[in-house]
């Protein structure tokens, strides 16, 4: 935490006619949620929970960042206090706090070297606060002027990192919804940090926040349309962050919000390669894949991103002690059908498979034929239609086919490319040559597979 992110704007949740009038017209009441008044109050107190006071780092409109002190583990940690505006009503009193307590919520339950650790969350008499891992370093708003750019080399190591982090974000339900420059932070020692889950979305939560959420020059097409929002919307905010750290220019530029707007959903960014005619060819594709306005020709997950990033970096720099071969295996061992297996079972199983990438709309296995292979969904999303009606919707780390392996019997269905897809293709073959280990591990995920379908059909 910085006084950067400290000074960061709060979320937005109002519909986009009154936000518009909010932020174009100057009548936005939030701008003074931190009072003189709050400020006074705060000053004279040398602890906050169990935590004391070293000194502040920034003040935003949310409240203000302290660096303070755990005097039980004697490590820094960052201190973010607020507290309602007291002309709140108890309602609105009641929404600040169910936002403010979003970030320990979400990041909370996140445990990744790439994401900020929440460590507590609490009230301080009538203040809230969290205390969160403390970064010595600087956001990465800092390196989006065309005089201060890093190395491409080291923006793609950067963005690499983050997507990886945004990656396990999704696994475990949580969407950021507000990646941006000054929520993404570099540290002294050169490893990234995403930070403020202050208006991430959970997966378990009952309905979508509704609403125009997020920072207007990283959001996606699909935030400003105020559709629900997936992990697909983080992957749009990713491209625009890789696209103004390479050029030191906004995706998406314009002299007010609306027209910021207007062009996400209308037009596509100048390409990369018009600005900085030097960066790699490879860059100026990935952006404009995680850039797509139709979501289906989007990355369908951070993974996928990363990996392209990784086969960009490769040609950047000879530092890079992986090959193509460790690269797949590790892509591979971050899908969640994998999560039991050892990375060497992973790399064997790999030796006697086929990875196929197969595009939208194409016949994956049809009903009714006769064939004991299977495949695990790498990435993208299939169909599994059955006389002629789609019956389900499965995704990345789900297999299909399966049945047809263990029955001995044709197809019961036919699957189609949802979106474009990466598949592992699996023959009965490479069950049988493998170890024992290795069968119980794919028989135990059919079952988890199987009982899972029969719950949703409940």
């Amino acid at each position: 935490m910085t006084p950067n992110e400290a000074n960061a704007e709060p979320a937005k949740k109002l519909g986009i006619t009154s936000w518009l009038k909010l932020k174009l017209l100057g009548k936005d009441k939030e701008t003074s949620l931190v009072n003189t008044q709050f400020l006074n109050e705060l000053s004279s107190h040398k602890t906050i929970g169990r935590y004391d006071i070293m000194e502040k780092l920034g003040q935003g409109s949310m409240g203000v960042v302290y660096l303070g002190m755990d005097p039980y583990i004697k490590r820094n940690v960052a201190i973010k206090v607020s507290r309602p505006y007291v002309d709140h009503q108890d309602t609105e009193a009641k929404n600040y706090r169910t936002r403010f307590f979003t970030e320990a919520q979400s990041a909370g339950r996140l445990s990744h070297p790439n994401i900020v650790a929440i460590y507590d969350a609490g009230m301080h008499q009538n203040f809230y606060y969290l205390a969160m891992e403390y970064i010595n370093g600087s956001t990465l708003k800092n390196f989006c002027a065309k005089e201060n750019l890093l190395p491409v080399s080291k923006v793609v190591e950067i963005m690499f990192a983050a997507c990886r982090a945004i990656d396990y974000a999704h696994s475990r339900g949580v969407v950021h919804r507000d990646i941006k420059p000054s929520n993404m932070m570099l540290t002294e020692s050169g490893d990234t940090k995403i930070t403020d889950f202050g208006i991430a979305h959970v997966h378990t939560d009952i309905s979508y926040t509704k609403g125009l959420i997020g920072s207007p020059c990283y959001m996606s097409p699909e935030q400003i349309q105020e559709k629900a929002v997936d992990d697909k919307s983080d992957i749009f905010s990713l491209g625009c962050v890789l696209y103004e750290l390479l050029i030191g220019e906004k995706a998406f530029p314009g002299d007010n919000h609306f027209a910021i707007m207007y062009k996400i959903s209308h037009s596509d960014p100048v390409p990369v390669l018009e600005i900085r005619p030097k960066i790699p060819p490879i860059l100026d594709k990935i952006i404009r894949k995680a850039l797509a306005k139709d979501t289906s020709v989007r990355y369908q997950t951070c993974m996928d991103f990363a990996y392209d990033l990784r086969v960009a970096l490769r040609g950047l720099t000879d530092t890079v002690k992986k090959s193509k071969a460790e690269d797949i295996v590790d892509y591979v061992h971050q899908v969640s059908f994998f999560d039991n297996f050892t990375r060497d079972q992973v790399k064997n199983i790999l030796k006697s498979s086929n990875l196929i990438k197969v595009l939208k709309g194409k016949v994956l296995v049809s009903e009714g034929e006769i064939d004991d292979s299977f495949y695990i969904i790498l990435s993208g999303k299939a169909v599994v239609r059955k006389n002629d009606k789609n019956i389900a919707v499965i995704s990345r780390g789900e297999c299909f086919g399966e049945m047809a392996y263990l029955a001995g019997d044709a197809r019961a269905a036919t699957v189609l490319a949802g979106t474009d897809c990466v598949l592992m293709k699996i023959s009965a073959t490479l069950l049988e040559r493998s170890s024992e280990s290795v069968q119980l591990l794919f028989l135990k995920r059919f079952a988890m597979t199987l009982l899972s379908r029969l719950a949703q059909k409940k």
